[in-house]
């Protein structure tokens, strides 16, 4: 994109090799700058704009490094560039807002409906502010081969322009008070939270464990994928998350924390969730997956976001349907939801039309939540002498020696 905009061939060796000579900017710095766009420092665009023949501002706008006093300038003169550029513009600013002809859906239940199609097509024909949660699990451009065989090694430039598109629509179709969570690699995420924080309003950074992951070469072990969470508007309109049972050894059933010495405080229901999730499994086991050539997304990790940021009836959308494991949870726990995938459609459809099974493995999934110990560890634990919610609410709060040691233990 930069050896473009500055109309640099980027494919002859000796044009490089000239530009550096004459800039004194290695080659190798010039590619960095042009496959990462990494901005260049004031020294190089300096002598840049020196080599080309232009001005700062005019070396700034053809390659889109603007600087912070730029922007300013820009918005102060936009009564002057409105008039100068508006009649070569047309409708390229609202290009994103355009509508496109609607759909016919592939399939659809009580609660939900399926397309097929290219999502930010599909999308642009959906009405402004029609949901109220939309979870992205987009391609982490990892060149995989995908059942579409789409395209999953673009350039960074590329790859960024290609997910600003289909988050611009996600911002458009979300409800004021909204939630958008955004699962990719923190590579991505990075880039696309602050192109979020232009449009929504950032909430949480959420890292979820990795479970046996394989080290890379020459960087720290990669041990979490990034889940970003964004609201429209100040406030979001839902916001219940599960309370998490308290850490204990699976072994002794000792605490495995001492929160702060006030255990006689905690809440019956649970530990507060945190950032950190460490407990989502990978599906990998063949017998459990939906999508036999790629991978697929935990039923656990969608249910504890459907539960966190809606209540049942509202609208759930997911672009990327993959499996589709978010229409799945969002048919169970009895939510409106739009889905959309650019390749064949066939299991996500089979996978539909027989939820039973994976029905009481969610049941299963909800009995550990909301409460402080699960009901088996609560047994043994009193039966070891081990405090429990229950001793301490049945003790009088007057007997503080006998509090403390219950607290205490037999560690």
């Amino acid at each position: 994109m930069f050896f473009h905009a500055l109309n640099i061939d980027s494919s002859s060796r000796k044009a490089l090799q000239h530009v550096a000579k004459s800039t004194g900017i290695p080659v190798a710095r010039l590619k960095a700058i042009d496959a990462h766009g990494f901005e260049p420092t004031a020294a190089e665009i300096e002598r840049l704009a020196a080599f080309l023949g232009l001005t700062e501002i005019a070396f700034r706008l053809r390659t889109g490094f603007l600087s912070r006093p730029l922007r300013k300038l820009l918005a102060a003169s936009a009564d002057e560039i409105d008039k100068l550029l508006g009649a070569k513009l047309g409708n390229v600013a609202s290009f994103n807002q355009t509508p496109s002809k609607t759909v016919a859906p592939s399939f659809s239940t009580d609660f939900g409906v399926l397309y097929q199609g290219d999502c930010v097509e599909i999308m642009r024909s959906l009405p402004d502010q029609c949901c109220d949660l939309i979870f992205a699990d987009p391609p982490f451009n990892l060149d995989k081969l995908y059942p579409s065989e789409m395209d999953d090694d673009l350039r960074q430039d590329h790859y960024l322009e290609w997910c600003e598109g289909w988050l611009d629509q996600c911002a458009r179709l979300l409800r004021d008070g909204g939630s958008l969570f955004v699962y990719n690699l923190p590579k991505w995420n990075t880039f696309l939270s602050a192109y979020l924080n232009k449009h929504l309003t950032f909430r949480h950074w959420i890292a979820v464990d990795i479970k046996f992951s394989l080290p890379i070469s020459g960087r720290l072990y990669p041990s979490h994928y990034s889940l970003l969470y964004y609201t429209k508007g100040g406030r979001p309109a839902n916001f219940q998350p599960d309370r998490m049972p308290m850490e204990i050894c699976p072994s002794c059933l000792v605490d495995l924390k001492d929160y702060g010495g006030y255990k006689d405080k905690m809440n019956p229901l649970g530990v507060n969730l945190t950032d950190v999730w460490y407990d989502i499994p990978p599906v990998r086991h063949a017998k459990y997956k939906k999508r036999k050539s790629a991978n697929e997304l935990s039923i656990k990790l969608l249910d504890r976001v459907i539960e966190l940021a809606s209540k049942e009836g509202e609208t759930i959308l997911d672009p990327f349907g993959g499996s589709g494991t978010t229409y799945a949870v969002a048919e169970m726990k009895k939510r409106k939801w739009i889905g959309m995938e650019i390749g064949p459609v066939e299991d996500i459809i089979s996978r539909m039309k027989d939820l039973k099974d994976e029905n009481q493995y969610l049941e299963r999934i909800r009995d550990g939540y909301n409460k402080l110990f699960l009901p088996e560890h609560a047994a043994a634990r009193k039966a070891r002498g081990l405090w429990t919610a229950s001793s301490f609410n049945n003790r009088s709060p007057e007997n503080l020696e006998e509090k403390q040691q219950l607290l205490l233990g037999p560690y």
